[in-house]
């Protein structure tokens, strides 16, 4: 078998993983990049979910010892996932979403070869790598409040409390950015002026990445001063979009992220789910000063005339209900205190955990397959 004919293969077999692949100049130069020829071939095969060295040496006919270290290797490169628990280690194939848009870019490495990466995905993502959430309604991330920018925060649902959540967390690391840095590092792209070592990381999936170099262990007090550093910055708190389980906060920019860069420049429905709390203006106190507009990820404020309004431009910030997805930045940064965050009427219910969201993830592109043809 020739090289071009591994790697075609190896590319069939990630596509039956929850990602897609679709056909574009980028694909093929994005994989030879990612993985060497021998590496495509032994993990041609390789289920996307953990398996012991055992199980996985008599899958591809090698001795344990043989196969052990070259799995190493590949955690320690980030195409394949590693997870310990007591004695017991286990490996699965990191699918494609998993690789190219998260784990490529946590250690932020500015070598040639994380430069090359850098450059087709970021062509990649226009030419159709981000399709398979076009048509999805629920996004895989959703916003979740600044803390102090809650009305009444007697009403905070655990799973929509930042603090909350990283309350019930064991064990905590932080990494660059991975939608920042491709950004950053990409000569085609000027440079985010906010932090990058934002993504924050817990449990098995921390101890994964610490483990392997692409992160760096913190404390939950270091957590939450990074939390609140970020929302200093104006950044979006986004979180998994189910209740249990998620092992990720990210802190986004409208300007990198790529659920925000998907709405804004490929035209989906949305850019993150919105969190269950709307804008609420105090027309009296605000002074026009346009903060709340500047720092809004969704062009979700405008400052329009008011009656009520007290200040020299007799203007307020009004919401857009259909744009706004509650994050509360604009409360966080308004100098006056005339923005909060209240409670929606009705309440959107989260899926329970993430096989839940991927059952439902697949069911919608199969819906939207159908409606095509």
């Amino acid at each position: 078998m020739n090289e071009e004919e591994i790697y075609k293969n190896f590319i069939d077999w990630l596509r039956t993983g929850w990602w897609d692949l679709p056909e574009a100049d980028e694909l093929m130069p994005l994989i030879k990049a990612r993985y060497t020829a021998e590496e495509a071939a032994l993990l041609t095969g390789m289920p996307f979910k953990g398996r012991s060295i055992e199980e996985l040496a008599k899958m591809k006919g090698m001795n344990p010892e043989e196969l052990g270290p070259k799995l190493e290797a590949f955690a320690r490169k980030s195409v394949v996932f590693q997870s310990k628990r007591g004695d017991s280690v286990r490996y699965s194939l990191n699918d494609s979403f998993f690789t190219f848009y998260r784990a490529s870019f946590w250690r932020g490495d500015r070598d040639q070869s994380t430069v090359k990466i850098a450059s087709l995905v970021n062509k990649y993502f226009y030419r159709g790598f981000m399709d398979d959430f076009k048509n999805v309604h629920s996004k895989m991330l959703r916003a979740i409040p600044i803390n102090r920018t809650i009305e009444d925060t007697r009403q905070v649902l655990p799973h929509e409390d930042v603090v909350k959540v990283v309350e019930n967390m064991d064990y905590f690391c932080v990494s660059t950015c991975s939608c920042k840095h491709r950004k950053n590092i990409d000569g085609e792209h000027p440079d985010c002026k906010h932090p990058d070592e934002v993504c924050l990381h817990f449990n098995t999936l921390a101890h994964y990445m610490v483990n392997n170099g692409m992160a760096r262990e913190i404390t939950k007090e270091e957590t939450l001063e990074i939390l609140h550093k970020a929302a200093d910055s104006g950044l979006v708190h986004g979180l998994g979009n189910w209740q249990a389980d998620s092992d990720t906060i990210c802190n986004c920019c409208s300007c990198c992220c790529q659920w925000f860069e998907a709405y804004h420049k490929l035209g989906h429905s949305r850019s993150v789910d919105p969190s269950n709390y709307k804008v609420q203006v105090k027309a009296e106190s605000c002074k026009g000063c346009a903060l709340c507009v500047k720092h809004c990820p969704m062009d979700a404020l405008q400052l329009r005339h008011s009656s009520s309004a007290k200040n020299e431009f007799h203007k307020v910030a009004k919401p857009d209900p259909d744009l706004c997805i509650g994050c509360g930045v604009c409360a966080h940064k308004c100098p006056t205190d005339s923005i909060l965050l209240i409670q929606k009427d009705v309440i959107a219910d989260k899926l329970v955990d993430f096989r839940e969201y991927s059952s439902y993830f697949e069911a919608e592109k199969q819906k939207a397959s159908s409606q095509e043809k």
